[in-house]
């Protein structure tokens, strides 16, 4: 017997009026990606033959998003119902199931997708299964009517429900999987006479009944409804998808000290025994080896730190830093574009950009590398073992050979050889008593002082 096909059509046309910005709602991040990639990778995963991907029209920035998957414009925003009719054209002669969710639910699973197909091939032939769940406070969101033999009779949103339907606690998740074959006959029966005016996408499991099908519905987690329609629903979300990955990174060995303060990227890598201290921050691109330490009050970026580094507290990595095994970037030190080498050190209060520090070199409180004259960006080098004294200003390009001195203070514009110490301070000048004919002067300049 052949294997039955899968179509999905995505919904994201939705302008996100009510989050009043100019990015389509679908492209607003969370946890470092657009919350509609987080849709795109569930459908990998769930690999269905076909993706169809609705959006708005302007929305050129969604499709780049969603490439090199099929888009289709629904021209004017009348509903949910319609927006699926605009797909229509893109799977005709699809006989297969047809699933649809929406791009601003970013938390919807495969186990939960594979659920609604399993129901939907299984006995009573239903020609929609509805993905449900159970709410404490169902507020918005649309209430799920059953009927006799636990079959689903309608959807009913809440600003139609009558007093009792608001009670049932039993809601309406989004995602739903239909029969290809009886679907499109089914929208093109449902009507716009509700408080909105729109086709309702919901309206499906009425017109269904209505046709003598039978329609049923799967419980899946109330996490898993959260949808994006405003920016308190964009906290809502982000809080959620924080608390899977903060679950993830515990499950695979990290310790985060004080989990709920920790923000993680959708990519973020923490090894084997990383400890993750309170209050810090992790942006796109980032993994920590086994071991590594991370202080707390951190913002790392695009940076990669090897096993058993410590980091922090208050360090700040940008992209492009790589942190070697067993090296130390201190407090207030800022690594941009930079290697720090294994074993080598920059403890206090430093800026190291677009260089390199050798293994074991040590990097004093308070140096900076001027990597920028104001046109193009230039390389500094720190050979292995060198030792940068405090305050040192590293003008590059230039390099500081393998074992080589800067004493504190000085400015170097030119390159040190190995083994050398380099100096450039200005020679002590003492002037023997000029403190006390200062204050001499000051106080002729200023008269003498009024009796009182």
């Amino acid at each position: 017997m052949a294997r039955r096909q899968t179509a999905v059509i995505v919904l994201a046309a939705g302008a996100g009026t009510r989050m009043r910005s100019d990015v389509p709602k679908v492209l607003h991040p969370i946890a470092g990606r657009p919350m509609i990639a987080y849709v795109m990778e569930t459908l990998t995963a769930l690999a269905p033959e076909r993706i169809v991907v609705v959006v708005g029209p302007g929305m050129e920035a969604v499709a780049q998003a969603v490439a090199p998957h099929a888009c289709v414009v629904q021209k004017r925003p009348l509903g949910t119902g319609h927006a699926v009719m605009a797909a229509e054209r893109a799977l005709r002669g699809f006989t297969g199931d047809v699933v649809v969710v929406y791009g601003a639910d970013p938390l919807i699973s495969p186990a939960s997708l594979r659920k609604l197909i399993r129901r939907r091939r299984a006995a009573g032939d239903p020609a929609c299964v509805v993905l449900g769940f159970h709410a404490d406070d169902p507020g918005s969101y649309g209430r799920l009517v059953v009927g006799a033999g636990g079959m689903l009779d309608a959807i009913v949103e809440a600003r139609e429900a009558s007093s009792a339907q608001r009670a049932i606690r039993l809601c309406n998740a989004g995602a739903f999987a239909a029969d290809g074959r009886r679907l499109f006959r089914l929208l093109r029966g449902i009507g716009n006479n509700n408080a909105k005016g729109e086709y309702y996408l919901t309206d499906v499991v009425v017109a269904a009944r209505r046709a003598g099908h039978a329609c049923a519905f799967v419980q899946g987690d109330a996490s898993e409804a959260i949808g994006v329609d405003s920016r308190a629903d964009l906290a809502r979300a982000e809080a959620a998808m924080q608390a899977r990955l903060r679950a993830r990174a515990q499950a695979r060995g990290a310790t985060l000290i004080a989990p709920e303060t920790v923000h993680l990227s959708f990519d973020t890598r923490l090894g084997r025994d990383v400890t993750v201290g309170p209050n810090v921050v992790f942006g796109p691109g980032v993994t920590v080896g086994a071991g590594a330490e991370i202080r707390a009050f951190c913002h790392i970026e695009g940076a990669r730190v090897a096993a058993r580094a410590r980091v922090g507290p208050f360090a700040r990595l940008r992209p492009g830093a790589v942190i070697g095994a067993g090296a130390h970037v201190g407090n207030f030190v800022e690594i941009k574009n930079a290697i720090v080498a294994d074993g080598a050190k920059a403890n206090h209060l430093a800026y190291v950009g677009d260089a390199r520090i050798g293994p074991g070199a040590n990097v004093g409180a308070g140096v900076i590398t001027c990597n920028y004259d104001g046109f193009a960006k230039h390389h500094t080098e720190i050979g292995a073992g060198a030792f940068i004294g405090s305050n040192a200003v590293l003008v590059a390009p230039v390099s500081v050979g393998e074992g080589a001195y800067v004493g504190a203070g000085s400015a170097i514009s030119k390159d040190v050889p190995a083994g050398a110490l380099a100096l450039t301070r200005a020679e002590l000048k003492e002037i023997e008593g000029w403190t006390r004919r200062k204050r001499a002067r000051r106080q002729r300049a200023a008269g003498p002082k009024p009796k009182g």
